[in-house]
This record gives structure tokens, sequence and C-alpha cells, in this order.
């Protein structure tokens, strides 16, 4: 089977991204295992994580024909070069980096730059983001993303940050196009303890409130 790329239209059809951030190599195919059964399609690995790039390399020899793997905290041009040879799918930023983005147009990458204020956010957009990642959203609440979408209601945003079952239908009716789970579901303690049953019925929760949302809109 070939693997599995990143591809917009099948990704707004449950805009859900994992971040897998201090996994340890000894837990890395249970842990990719657990994401997939529970249902997850895309998932980065962020490049703080000891030995991401082998993680990455890894992981894409084994499950890339099952989920999209993707790098996270990339934030030079050296290493999204490093991560898309290490068979990263799509690349996410903490900030904007201008040379990350003309990368990632030139290689036809899928493109996640952090990004807080309009001035920001705009910013982003026009450097070429397929979304642009609004951290910590937790901080600015789902009104924030009505009243951004207000001049900007054609800029794509992924909200990352304290967004969780309960109030993931608040920020996608608020305007968020995308959301992302992370070290509230994939802490690495869980990981490292093999808490992989209750990591895969987080996800489970997780994934079910969005569907639950685009279900009662469709």
């Amino acid at each position: 089977m070939s693997a599995i790329c990143f591809d917009l239209s099948s990704f707004q059809k449950e805009p859900v991204v994992g971040i897998i951030r201090g996994v340890a190599e000894e837990n890395l195919s249970d842990v990719m295992s657990t994401v997939i059964s529970a249902g997850l399609r895309f998932v980065e690995v962020t490049l703080n994580t000891p030995i991401a790039l082998h993680l990455i390399q890894k992981a894409s020899k084994i499950f890339s024909n099952q989920i999209c793997i993707g790098a996270g905290t990339v934030v030079t041009l050296a290493e999204a070069q490093l991560a898309v040879n290490s068979g990263a799918q799509f690349i996410v930023s903490p900030t904007l980096n201008v040379e990350v983005a003309e990368f990632c147009r030139q290689k036809s990458l899928a493109y996640f730059p952090g990004a807080l204020t309009p001035t920001e956010i705009e910013k982003a957009w026009n450097a070429g983001a397929t979304m642009v990642k609004v951290f910590p959203a937790s901080h600015m609440g789902p009104e924030y993303f009505r009243v951004i979408k207000g001049p900007f209601e054609k800029i794509r945003l992924m909200a990352v940050g304290g967004v969780g079952p309960k109030n993931i239908s608040d920020y996608l009716s608020s305007g968020a196009d995308a959301v992302a789970l992370g070290g509230s579901i994939l802490s690495p303690a869980r990981m490292s303890n093999k808490e992989f049953s209750l990591i895969k019925k987080e996800i489970e929760v997780f994934l079910l409130a969005v569907r639950k949302f685009y279900s009662n809109i469709n």
C-alpha cells in the first residue's frame, strides 16, 4: 500500500491533528497503533522530542499507509528539509518562517504556521499557510475566532491549545476550521506508563465530538 499524503479535502472532512510530543522510541509503535485504532488520520511528531527525526522516519516506514504523519515545532528551513527527508507529509510551526513557507510551497506540502494577532494571522496566510494555527487558543477563547473571521472569512484557522470535547463545538461554530489534540491526552507520562486504553478512549471521545458537530450542521 502507498503512503497516505496530506490532502486538504480529506482533512476538512474530519479536521483533527494529533500532537505527539515526548514519546520514547520503545513506545512509538504502540502509540501509533493506538491513535490509528482510535480513528485519527493525521498526527505530528514534534521536533523537540528526542530523536524526533528518527521517530518520524520509523513511524513513516511502518504506518504511513494507515495515517498521515507530519512534523511539528519546525522552526528553521533546515529542520523542515530534514523532516521531509525523514518522511514528514506536512509541517507545523509555532510561528511563521517565510523560508519554511516557501519550501513547503515548492514541495506542495501543507504548512501550518502559528500566529495569534490579526496581523500575524494575515501575514501567515499570505505567506502560503494551508491553515493558520492559532495558539494558545484557550487564552483567546472561541469568540476570538468569530472576531478574526469577520475581516478574514477566507483564512482557514486551526485551534490549538485547550481544545477538548466540552468546547470543540464552540470553537468550530465560531469559525475554527480544524482543531488539535495533544498533551492533555497524549501526555509523555501516559505514553511512558503505557496507558494506551485510556489514550484511545479519550481520542475516540474527542473525535466523536467533532463528528457530532459536523453531523448537526449537514
